[in-house]
């Protein structure tokens, strides 16, 4: 186990496919690991994690100029720990062939499903959550038997580094491999033909990435997120919700592909909300230039961004809300106060684009059949989050609008249980990871029919009119004659 694990930067195309054929190769050296040897694997990286967590926590907090250990912890290493977990717990029952029922025409014979590793998966990680949107992918990619390549953000490069470091003292160089670069590495990382490719990021950088694959062939599981609103019922107390919508858009700084990205609020209840969210977020956090509890943004052309957002908001008429609870300047900081918009309009940037920051726009509607519509009328996002204690209702919620996941009276903690897939619909993505659904998404459900020495066919076959056919096809079609 060697650096021979790390491609850096200066690596050219040719160098990745070398890569990618030496992982090919020893895949098809063991191209069906037995339980014992995906357990291994995942036990390594368990080690590795508990090994290298408090560098890897002081590296995100450097790589974003400021980040709460508390909140890496929380939101990039505990998941990890728990997906890696809960494979082990389950790995055997998934492996197992799955019996399936076998027509009367395949009489004497047997059918079963068989889970088969795909082979060498590819794994695209963002810079938001650099941690975990590489290594708990990758807990699924092992539990199917697979080997893995995973190309780490040129956004984080501490992180991205110490992973690097991380992998290659527990993993030999042809069972995982970290690639490291800017854009241009991105661009050819995506267009090697993986046999899977899981990408996290805009939508816009998705198409592009399906683009990429789809000249291979490569299966994609696409995670782009969107704009994923928050819906507060007339019935439900305004603070509670704005208690709870404060925890989740406050994590991160709202740099999270699941934060909640607007609110769908009653519209006599617009301002209340925006009070009580003020209070909420003020209490969370007091001050925000100095405070460890509160993230900065990833980069200058990131908070540029936003702040013009903001700005484009302005100038359309839309109210905005500075929280800024100890009266601090920002100018020469990365750090952005919470930005709460009201009286927003479809041409405003902040309700085209995803956020992916501290502004929130705020919606106000009438009635829930307009809430809803306003959702369906829209991208489908990658989370929906429903406030209000009627059952029936948030059944109704549920069950009249698509999201790639949702939530009732929470937002984003779906994205920790790792029995739940986690995945986009439409423009929010394509597939699932985490629990059974990553390891059918990095497996090959092949079907097996397994014949005895019994040969029926050797009666009814050709030529057709023999008395076994006749008998036979009478007999089914006697079966099939009411519906």
């Amino acid at each position: 186990m060697t650096a021979s694990n790390v491609i850096e930067i200066n690596d050219t195309a040719r160098e990745l496919r070398t890569s990618l054929a030496k992982s090919r190769r020893a895949f098809r050296s063991d191209p069906a690991p037995s339980e014992k040897t995906r357990i291994d694997r995942l036990n390594r990286l368990h080690t590795a994690i508990f090994e290298y967590k408090d560098r890897l926590i002081e590296a995100v907090d450097d790589d974003f100029g400021g980040r709460a250990s508390a909140e890496t912890l929380m939101i990039e290493i505990l998941p990890i720990l728990e997906g890696i977990r809960y494979n082990k717990k389950n790995l055997r029952k998934w492996m197992r062939k799955s019996k399936r029922h076998t027509p009367l025409m395949l009489l004497g014979a047997k059918t079963t499903v068989h889970y088969q590793p795909l082979g060498v998966v590819g794994i695209v990680v963002p810079w938001n959550f650099p941690i975990m949107l590489g290594l708990s992918p990758l807990v699924g990619v092992l539990a199917a038997g697979n080997r893995a390549m995973i190309k780490t953000s040129e956004f984080t490069p501490k992180t991205g580094a110490l992973l690097a470091e991380m992998i290659a003292k527990h993993f030999a160089d042809d069972e995982v491999v970290i690639v490291k670069g800017g854009v241009g590495v991105s661009t050819e990382f995506t267009k090697l033909p993986f046999d899977h490719l899981v990408f996290t990021g805009s939508t816009r950088v998705g198409r592009i990435v399906m683009h990429a694959a789809a000249d291979n062939l490569t299966p994609v599981t696409l995670e782009l997120g969107g704009k994923s609103p928050a819906i507060i019922h007339d019935s439900f107390p305004i603070k509670e919700a704005a208690n709870r919508i404060a925890f989740g858009k406050g994590l991160n700084a709202g740099q999270a592909c699941v934060a909640p990205d607007y609110i769908l609020a009653p519209r006599a209840k617009v301002d209340e909300f925006v009070r009580a969210f003020a209070d909420a977020f003020t209490k969370r956090y007091p001050a925000l230039q100095d405070n460890r509890d509160y993230t900065s943004i990833i980069t200058q052309k990131q908070r540029d961004r936003l702040l013009d957002n903001v700005r484009d908001a302005k100038e359309k008429r839309a109210s905005v809300f500075e929280i800024n609870p100890a009266n601090e300047s920002f100018e020469e900081s990365r750090k952005l106060p919470m930005h709460v918009v009201t009286n927003v309009s479809d041409d405003m940037l902040v309700m085209q684009e995803e956020i992916f920051g501290p502004v929130l726009p705020v919606v106000a509607y009438d009635t829930l059949e307009e809430a809803i519509s306003y959702v369906n009328d829209r991208d489908r996002p990658l989370a929906l989050y429903y406030f209000d204690w009627d059952k029936g209702r948030a059944e109704r919620v549920i069950n009249e609008t698509h999201s790639g996941g949702a939530c009732i009276n929470e937002v984003m903690t779906n994205v920790a249980v790792d029995d739940l897939p986690f995945g986009g619909v439409g423009s929010s993505g394509m597939g699932h990871y985490h629990g059974k659904e990553g390891f059918l998404s990095f497996s090959k459900a092949k079907g097996i029919v397994e014949k005895g020495r019994f040969d029926g066919n050797a009666l009814i076959g050709a030529p057709w009119d023999n008395k076994y056919f006749n008998f036979f096809v009478n007999f089914q079609l006697r079966r099939f004659r009411n519906p």
